[in-house]
């Protein structure tokens, strides 16, 4: 078993937040997997489902950010697993909007959430970093990840979203590459290799067939040109 966690705040008033992407992130992995519904245990909502043949416990902890790991940590504790068996989804200033990075173990940089994950569970465990860009100052970090995402955001956000459902169960293999080649071709697919109409054979103006080749004497032609 496995434990995917998603960072966030409760309730309505940060549904939409920055800081709570990796509670929306959960959400559609949910939703697209056919996961149990959403229920209370473990200071958080949880959701059981399978994810590529693996069962996978998803946490979404209720207790705020800055005490997430409480949540974590029991839930972690209580099935008897080890942080190698953790996965957090996590929002990262670090990282430009609609960017993306899988690493295991590290520092948590001044997030919260991690920061009590860490005290938690200890720093082994791996993380699914969610760029949503920097405000340029750290004076303006704090209203910056507590305000929701611009209007011009959601048509990335749904392309990471959409990305990290459909690798998610890549994720629950243990294959961070092919989860992240999932995300990578919702939010920059490449690009189509058909030639463009105009420029194909069957588009072009037809040209005119090859004269045939004139197999008449010099004598046969001038004789025709006075008939």
């Amino acid at each position: 078993m496995q434990i995917f966690a998603g960072l966030g705040n409760p309730g309505a008033k940060y549904a939409a937040n920055r800081h709570n992407i990796g509670f929306m992130a959960l959400d559609r992995i949910a939703s697209d997997h056919g996961f149990a519904p959403w229920k209370t245990k473990f200071q958080a909502e949880i959701a059981e489902g399978l994810l590529g043949g693996e069962k996978v416990l998803l946490i979404k902890p209720m207790t705020f950010m800055n005490l997430s790991g409480q949540s974590v940590g029991e839930a972690m504790r209580f099935y008897k697993l080890t942080p190698a068996e953790i996965t957090v989804f996590h929002d990262e200033l670090d990282l430009a909007p609609g960017k993306l990075r899988v690493k295991t173990g590290g520092g948590h940089a001044g997030h919260n959430g991690l920061r009590s994950i860490h005290q938690h569970i200890g720093p082994d465990y791996a993380r699914v970093r969610m760029g949503i860009g920097h405000p340029g100052h750290k004076d303006r970090v704090a209203g910056y990840v507590l305000s929701d995402f611009a209007k011009a955001d959601q048509d990335w956000l749904d392309d990471v979203l959409r990305g990290c459902s459909d690798g998610a169960p890549d994720l629950a293999r243990g294959d961070a590459g092919r989860f992240m080649n999932a995300v990578a071709l919702r939010t920059a697919p490449p690009r189509s290799s058909t030639t463009p109409a105009a420029a194909t054979p069957s588009a072009r103006t037809e040209e005119p067939p090859a004269p045939e080749e004139d197999r008449r004497s010099p004598l046969q032609r001038l004789a025709d040109k006075f008939r």
